[in-house]
């Protein structure tokens, strides 16, 4: 597993973990220190640290073979992306065919081209709130 896929397991899954494993990984992959660093900092042996990413790692493979979350992430976002690139497309094509529609076919690229972080964001605090 190479680390941007552990990265995106850990985003998914590292709630699962331990707390121990959870500062492991996060020490390791966030900050950036060495297993020699890590085992200093948590007066444990270089193999202990070792032996506990190795073990997160086959976890959150575990968990993702289990649960298929962060796959199916993934493919939802690339899904998104091909049909705005598509929708994208034709209105370009549309317009150009059509240019009397010039105003609605605008309309229809500014709302492609919305950034709804903002709508995003209080979505999610209203269901987590609930």
């Amino acid at each position: 597993m190479n680390k941007l896929e552990f990265m995106r397991l850990w985003d998914m899954y590292g709630g699962l973990l331990t707390p121990t494993q959870r500062e492991m990984t996060d020490m390791y992959f966030n900050l950036d220190l060495t297993v020699s660093e890590i085992a200093e900092q948590k007066g444990v042996s270089r193999q202990a640290v070792s032996e506990c990413l190795a073990g997160c790692k086959k976890q959150l493979g575990e968990y993702e073979e289990a649960l298929g979350h962060s796959k199916m992430f993934a493919e939802g976002d690339l899904y998104l992306s091909f049909l705005l690139k598509d929708i994208g497309a034709w209105a370009q094509h549309f317009l150009q065919l059509h240019p009397e529609y010039a105003a609605d076919i605008g309309s229809l690229q500014d709302i492609l081209q919305r950034d709804y972080s903002a709508e995003v964001a209080s979505a999610l605090s209203k269901t987590q709130g609930q």
